[in-house]
């Protein structure tokens, strides 16, 4: 069965489990990915071009035939060839994205609003992605509200329809009440503003990676954007914008991942393809207040934790922080002294807590706070996650166990991460992937 057939297939069908022995100290040299989250969201952008678009650098994870498949069924023509993604622009829409790939991925609703730009009209199931929590599109909603759409939401599904071909100016708050400004409402605000016929404005924008490189495509393609400080994004639309190549930056998580994995078991890696401003300043602090320093050397950067863990007090304060955070949580179990993380962004993502447990970590989750007392010696364990970052912390936890572990979750891993393990495997780690 080849990768893109297994991609489609259902999450009970994967019985898959990845064998782990741990004790071995990870030392090397490796490249990082192309992001997945930055491409996620290009893949839906691109369906606003009107010439051939080509995504170089893509992650060959099971997220990307996911969309490419999406693309497909709804217009856009997508292959994916290698760490390419080729899209030719569509010659008819089919707006319905279905319910069996819609389920699958976070950015639902950004593709349905590429999709309403275009069409004038999409019909789409409420967003998938992880267990840890439900996907809120309050925003997203707002945003195609305020371009004029009228929407027919059920608790499944929703429809929207513009009046016109084209989305109408307009002005939305991105904002919202518990998380600040929504990454994914203001892409999906951005999409529908490159395509209209005036000049829109999104107030309280997110300003993380994924946002910025999405405006640079846009821009690149005719749209015109500007910047008011960080209240504001003023967007011209266009009635033709142009496709071309577009590199998508390395994935800062799974650099982190990498970072992480390796500090746990004493070892140092670098990083060849990811300069250190590829990292935020949130992770970069949050990474040196828990001892792992990030140095730029020959153009990449070198991580190490040469102080051994530290215990920290902080706060998730971004997406970026958050999708760090279980495995972050993972390394801390060997930092002598307690740890607190408040998880601001979702939370109730604590699926990774129970199994890390069962490695003999003393790891609890109060509401929104994560504490962990350590340093706790790792044992073997048989355990399961049931989301991308999840997995990762556990395979984390599995690298520094004594003897060899048992990780079920490779259909999430692989979601988020296309070679993680083979990676892990060249940084001298003893692990293999087995069917049960």
């Amino acid at each position: 069965m080849n990768d893109q057939m297994q991609s489609l297939l259902p999450r009970h069908a994967d019985t898959r489990a990845i064998r782990i022995t741990g004790g071995h100290r990870l030392k090397g040299t490796i490249s990082v990915q192309g992001s997945k989250n930055i491409a996620l969201h290009l893949y839906a952008a691109a369906q606003l071009a009107d010439t051939s678009l080509t995504l170089s650098g893509t992650p060959e994870i099971l997220d990307s035939h996911v969309c490419a498949e999406i693309l497909t069924r709804t217009g856009t023509q997508a292959r994916i060839t290698g760490d390419r993604f080729i899209i030719a622009p569509a010659v008819d829409w089919h707006p319905v994205i279905p319910d069996e790939l819609g389920g699958r991925i976070r950015t639902t609703a950004v593709m349905a609003a590429g999709l309403l730009a275009r069409a004038g009209r999409v019909r789409f199931p409420l967003p998938g992605g992880d267990a840890f929590t439900h996907r809120l599109i309050d925003r997203h909603l707002a945003a195609m509200e305020a371009a004029g759409a009228t929407l027919d939401v059920t608790s499944t599904h929703v429809s929207a329809r513009l009046p016109g071909q084209a989305p109408a100016p307009f002005t939305v708050d991105v904002r919202t009440q518990k998380w600040g400004p929504s990454l994914g409402a203001t892409v999906t605000a951005m999409l529908l503003a490159a395509r209209a016929r005036g000049t829109s404005t999104i107030l309280n924008p997110n300003s993380e990676p994924e946002v910025l490189t999405t405006a640079a495509m846009l821009a690149e393609g005719g749209v015109d954007i500007i910047w008011q400080g960080t209240g504001a994004l003023h967007i011209t639309g266009t009635d033709r914008m142009t496709g071309g190549t577009v590199a998508v930056p390395p994935d800062r998580l799974e650099a982190a991942t990498l970072a992480l994995a390796a500090a746990i078991t004493g070892g140092t890696v670098h990083l060849d393809n990811v300069p250190v401003a590829t990292f935020p300043p949130a992770l970069v602090a949050m990474l040196a207040d828990a001892g792992i320093e990030l140095d730029p050397t020959d153009g990449g950067t070198s991580a190490r934790c040469p102080s051994g863990p530290r215990p920290v007090q902080m706060a998730t304060v971004s997406a970026t922080c958050t999708d760090v955070q279980p495995q972050l949580t993972a390394f801390l179990t060997q930092a002598p002294g307690t740890s607190r993380i408040e998880e601001r962004i979702y939370t109730a993502r604590d699926t990774h807590v129970a199994p890390l447990r069962a490695f003999g970590a003393a790891v609890t989750a109060d509401g929104p706070t994560i504490t962990v007392h350590g340093p706790s010696i790792l044992t073997a364990a048989r355990v399961a996650g049931e989301d991308i970052r999840a997995v990762a912390a556990l395979v984390i936890a599995a690298l520094a166990a004594r003897g060899t572990s048992t990780v079920q979750g490779v259909y999430h891993l692989q979601r988020g991460y296309g070679s993680l393990l083979p990676k892990l495997a060249t940084l001298g780690a003893e692990l293999e992937v087995m069917q049960e």
